[in-house]
């Protein structure tokens, strides 16, 4: 089975696609990226249409076996708000039609997994992804780099989830990890 992650930075204008591979030693290379682009004076179902398609042509061609959805959060900007839940829905519906699992991750959740910092600005998420993946260069625009972020925090949250639960073996440095966060979360 495919340990492809699909990230999807979901938005109406630009929509970041980045694909990545997890191995069994939660190591993660890149595999594709796009951001597919719609334009406001287009019919609003054909933006998410011509999105939705674009999406699903990934799908078909690297057979993710899961997709990570960067969660939709409130903000005072209803607008931007409701174009990344239309693309997010679209999104759903092609996981439903492809038999594919979603996990949701909140921005920053994603920020916090890359960089270490939930507060961490574009820049250094951007700059992370590249040296995670080894990419000479930050992937442009930013919407890309964040889907692969998404992708990254959710092969990590996985991998760990997998280790923690004795699904897959742990490297010394991993065991002594995973004991340390055992032993601190005991002395709360």
């Amino acid at each position: 089975m495919s340990n492809r992650i699909l990230g999807i930075d979901p938005g109406l204008t630009r929509c970041g696609a980045g694909i990545i591979e997890l191995s069994n030693a939660r190591k993660v290379s890149f595999v594709d990226v796009h951001t597919f682009r719609s334009s406001p004076e287009i019919d609003l179902a054909a933006r998410v249409g011509s999105i939705a398609s674009s999406i699903e042509q990934l799908i078909v061609s690297h057979k993710p076996s899961v997709i990570a959805i960067e969660r939709v959060f409130s903000q005072s900007n209803v607008r931007s708000v409701m174009g990344t839940a239309q693309i997010s829905g679209a999104v759903l519906f092609l996981a439903h039609k492809h038999s594919i699992p979603v996990a949701l991750h909140t921005p920053t959740e994603v920020k916090a997994a890359v960089t270490g910092s939930g507060r961490a600005d574009k820049a250094q998420v951007g700059f992370m992804v590249a040296k995670i993946l080894g990419l000479a260069e930050v992937p442009k625009p930013a919407d890309a780099a964040d889907s692969l972020a998404i992708a990254i925090c959710h092969a990590w949250r996985s991998f760990d989830a997998k280790v923690q639960s004795g699904a897959v073996g742990t490297t010394a440095a991993q065991a002594a990890w995973h004991a340390a966060i055992k032993s601190a979360s005991k002395n709360k």
